[in-house]
């Protein structure tokens, strides 16, 4: 009984180091999973570009959604003191949230700039 038992384990232990040897025998050539085209920096710089354009379009959307939306407060507020303080407040906050998104729009183009130099390049 105790052979059978150490047989087993030995067989079994055999048996799980062959499998992917087993599973690859059936396939005349294994092909890679990771053939296909190679990413190159373009590819990166484009994708880049098109999610910093979306986020910076999203983000100048939403700054002019706050600067209409303290104005219907500050034309809806009439004599109260704090409301028209707190539209007023909403509007020069999405104002400021307006130029910092186009200053990280700037910023980004002029990185872009910098980065297309051929001075980093050995052509």
């Amino acid at each position: 009984m105790f052979k059978f038992k150490t047989v087993s384990k030995v067989g079994i232990a055999t048996a799980m180091a062959l499998m992917p040897f087993l599973v690859l025998a059936q396939l005349p050539t294994p092909t890679s999973p990771y053939a296909g085209a190679p990413v190159t920096l373009d590819d990166i710089r484009d994708l880049i570009e098109t999610v910093a354009r979306f986020l910076i379009l999203i983000s100048v959307v939403v700054a002019v959604i706050f600067i209409v939306w303290g104005g219907m407060m500050y034309m809806m507020a009439g004599d109260d003191v704090a409301k028209a303080g707190a539209a007023k407040s909403r509007i020069v906050n999405g104002i400021i949230g307006a130029l910092v998104v186009l200053a990280v729009g700037l910023i980004l183009q002029t990185l872009a700039t910098v980065v297309n130099w051929t001075v980093f390049f050995n052509v």
